[in-house]
């Protein structure tokens, strides 16, 4: 079975009627279960990701500050999440989340994490319901312990990982190839090393076929050791926060033609879930939960 990468403090408690979608991630993990594609044998729980870790991405005083609830109240809002310890705990859990998925995926060739992608955090601040870089920070790690040389970014969500770009704005050991929703926030944007902004209303047969370009010329480019996909989806026609019309077929298409892709190109992939930000709860869980139920159908 597929490596699942789960934790309990991947939920945090949040004020009642709050935009994040919290509870998604103990929601997906419980499908997951019930479908027969998590279990006992194949879940893996991470450790919180280390100061040291999140430095080798993240300014100190950033993370001193997020961490002892320091931050200013300007830089908590434009995170957009109310600082807690129990939120503290559940970031640096998500970003040990993403590392052993990445970690995992090495040696198994693909493993799923079942939250993670916050790729507006950049180096000083957080933005848009992301604190430290779960991408970002992995990519470093990997790279520092001489486990990889080269890494591919590949980011799906509806929103630009402005993030994920300006930490590696001046390092091309990284890859970040980006595919993303032109009218849709952060509003000033970043340069990844490949991107493409799509317009609003963009439907599944013109983005389906943006993502087999772009995958195909990414890898053609940097031959990488791992890829990192973040298949967030929010691209959803559906979501409140994006301004695709990407249907749910779509969606499992999408995750098909990038995994199936990569496996036979031989690439090793960890994927995490990315955004999504509908009303209801289950049914966006159900969503997420497409990228797992594609990985269990395919061989690696």
């Amino acid at each position: 079975m597929i490596p699942i990468v789960y934790h309990p403090e991947y939920v945090s408690p949040l004020p009642a009627g709050h935009r994040f979608p919290m509870e998604k991630f103990s929601q997906l993990y419980q499908i997951l279960r019930s479908e027969g594609l998590a279990s006992d044998h194949n879940t893996r729980f991470p450790e919180r990701a280390d100061d040291s870790d999140l430095e080798l991405v993240h300014d100190s005083e950033y993370v001193h500050a997020f961490t002892a609830g320091t931050l200013s109240d300007r830089a908590s809002r434009r995170i957009g999440l109310p600082w807690s310890p129990a939120l503290v705990a559940r970031t640096k859990r998500a970003v040990g989340g993403t590392l052993l998925t990445a970690r995992l995926a090495l040696r198994h060739g693909i493993a799923l994490n079942t939250a993670g992608g916050t790729h507006h955090a950049h180096p000083s601040f957080g933005s848009g319901f992301c604190i430290f870089n779960d991408l970002a920070v992995t990519a470093r790690r990997l790279l520092l312990d001489g486990v990889v040389e080269r890494m591919l970014i590949f980011d799906l969500d509806v929103h630009q990982g402005d993030g994920t770009a300006a930490a590696f704005h001046d390092d091309r050991r990284v890859f970040c190839a980006d595919i993303h929703c032109r009218e849709n926030f952060p509003f000033h944007k970043q340069s990844p090393t490949l991107n493409v902004a799509l317009p609003a209303g963009t439907s599944d047969d013109a983005y389906l076929r943006e993502v087999g370009s772009v995958l195909d010329r990414a890898v053609d480019t940097v031959r990488p050791d791992l890829v990192l996909y973040d298949a967030g989806v929010d691209v959803f026609h559906g979501d409140r926060l994006g301004k695709f019309q990407v249907t749910a077929d779509g969606i499992e298409q999408r995750d098909r033609l990038v995994l199936s892709r990569l496996a036979a190109y031989g690439i090793p992939v960890a994927a995490v879930i990315g955004g999504g930000y509908q009303k209801d709860i289950e049914q966006l869980s159900l969503l997420h939960a497409t990228l797992h139920r594609v990985a269990a159908s395919l061989s690696f």
